[in-house]
């Protein structure tokens, strides 16, 4: 990678879920796996959940291209998309920016000081769309569990694609079962040939849930964008939440929204900053 050494970044979070920005749109950048796994790393890089590569884009203010802390790049991540969002508006001093990305096409707004909502587009919810390995005529639930055959400890999860494949459990307890372990087991299953995040989901009301996220590639995380999102279209088809609701993680809120004009996911969450440094060129050989 040419003139390593003077590749400058900005590190950024949405609720805790921590992102190294790298800006590519003035100067070409190649990631490679390794790179953008020594980047990541949090004991011998700079550390966070997701690599982000800021590209020219013909069709949107800018193109965000991510890549996770395992070192293979993915097609969204909402709280990063809001993120970026915010960057547009710091340097364009406007309002509105659009995102291009693998994951689809997205368009966000300023909504306070450093707080943004972007329109995650309309969930997918056929099996072939999430995708699953198999067929199922019905993704408000489908055949998955974990625990004993007659008594499972979760079960008949809800799957959704909100740009990555989502698959949500329904639970009481959010703590019945350790999702660091059960996590990267159902990330894999065959089910999911693009693997999957895995979420469990308590609903405390019509108009609040509570969440824990095992993101695909990532891990245990303390905030997921488009898990939230996923969240919110399962249980908005699923008739339990209402069209407006909080959705809590334990980095904090998001609010969520499904518009009824198209049934579009609006997300509104915040924005911080942390710091801007050099790469060490050794993080890129």
């Amino acid at each position: 990678m040419p003139e390593a050494q003077s590749i400058g970044f900005r590190k950024m979070n949405g609720l805790g879920n921590d992102f190294v920005v790298l800006d590519a749109r003035a100067r070409p950048l190649v990631l490679t796996e390794p790179a953008a796994r020594a980047i990541a790393d949090r004991k011998t890089g700079i550390g966070c959940d997701q690599v982000i590569v800021l590209e020219k884009s013909p069709v949107a203010d800018v193109k965000m291209r991510i890549w996770n802390n395992e070192g293979f790049e993915v097609e969204s991540c909402g709280n990063a998309s809001r993120c970026i969002a915010d960057l547009i508006f710091e340097e364009a001093g406007k309002k509105v920016a659009t995102i291009d990305t693998l994951g689809g096409f997205l368009e966000a707004r300023k909504s306070g000081e450093k707080l943004v909502t972007v329109d995650n587009g309309k969930p997918r919810f056929g099996w072939q769309e999430i995708p699953l390995s198999e067929p199922f005529a019905d993704t408000r639930h489908i055949e998955l569990q974990v625990g004993p055959i007659d008594a499972p400890l979760i079960h008949s999860p809800s799957v959704v694609n909100v740009g990555n494949p989502h698959c949500i459990f329904w639970v009481k307890d959010l703590d019945v079962v350790d999702l660091s372990k059960v996590g990267p087991m159902l990330e894999h299953h065959p089910l999911f040939p693009e693997r999957a995040n895995i979420t469990l989901a308590r609903v405390d009301g019509r108009d609040h849930i509570t969440i824990k996220v095992w993101e695909r590639g990532a891990g245990l995380t303390l905030a997921c964008g488009t898990g939230a999102c996923a969240v919110m279209a399962a249980a908005f088809r699923l008739k339990i939440a209402d069209d407006k609701c909080r959705i809590t993680l334990p980095g904090g809120d998001l609010f969520m929204e499904v518009r009824g004009s198209d049934g579009h996911i609006l997300m509104t969450g915040p924005v911080s900053y942390d710091f801007e440094g050099t790469l060490p060129p050794g993080l890129l050989s």
